[in-house]
């Protein structure tokens, strides 16, 4: 029992710190404060893989049920935010063979992502996936088309990377609401990165809404996985 509380407590403060994190980073674009943004980015993802270690340990030890694929499953869940914090890390630095070192890293992330969610049962319901991914195959079609003159020499990159994040996409969705929102989030948070790699116009506040919508995504992916472990 002990045991169960202060590992719940753990994950409870490893959120804490994450949410904290998040809104200070986030702040940090709003007022343009480059040191702030520049500590805390690379701190995020290794705050969401720790309150999602916790907490899944918290609910082993409290004998949440899980079945045996989804115990395995669930490993690659640290991994995917893992490479996932290398890729933050590595889209600071200005240079071209960093940025594509870091898309290279949430490739990577991607794969783990869209086997867990696989291994978890996203794909057993063939009728809603094929609907889902016939859908998404028009939205990235769709995009490609739009920014394609402007990627130079990253198009190929940017349309395999694209393919692979509509792909985690299609697959969240297949855990629910929560794994849906979250997929479609992150192919959002992107998609507005990419117009910016095109020359398009930005928003407003463009890097604060990238960083939002991204933070969300993460979120909601690692959490949707976490309760697919639980079995609820």
């Amino acid at each position: 029992m002990l045991n169960t509380i202060t590992t719940a407590r753990r994950a409870r403060g490893l959120l804490t710190a994450f949410t904290a994190t998040a809104a200070t980073h986030l702040g940090s674009l709003l007022t343009d404060s480059k040191v702030i943004e520049q500590v805390t980015k690379p701190a995020l993802m290794p705050l969401l893989a720790g309150h999602v270690r916790s907490a899944a340990s918290a609910g082993r030890i409290a004998g949440a049920t899980s079945t045996a694929t989804e115990r395995p499953a669930l490993r690659l869940l640290t991994p995917a935010l893992l490479t996932s914090a290398a890729g933050d890390a590595l889209l600071q630095v200005d240079d071209e063979r960093a940025f594509l070192a870091g898309m290279g890293s949430f490739a990577a992330a991607h794969i783990c992502y869209v086997t867990m969610f696989a291994k978890q049962g996203a794909l057993t319901d063939r009728r809603r996936t094929a609907l889902v991914a016939a859908g998404y195959a028009l939205a990235w079609a769709v995009m490609i088309h739009q920014l394609w003159p402007g990627l130079g020499e990253l198009k190929g990159p940017v349309a395999g990377y694209s393919l692979l994040l509509a792909t985690t996409a299609v697959t969240s969705a297949g855990l629910g609401r929560r794994g849906g929102l979250g997929g479609a989030l992150f192919l959002l948070s992107d998609t507005l990165i990419a117009t910016r790699l095109a020359g398009w116009k930005q928003l407003p506040g463009h890097e604060f809404w990238i960083m939002s919508t991204y933070l969300l995504a993460q979120y909601l992916l690692a959490t949707a996985a976490l309760n697919a472990a639980a079995g609820e």
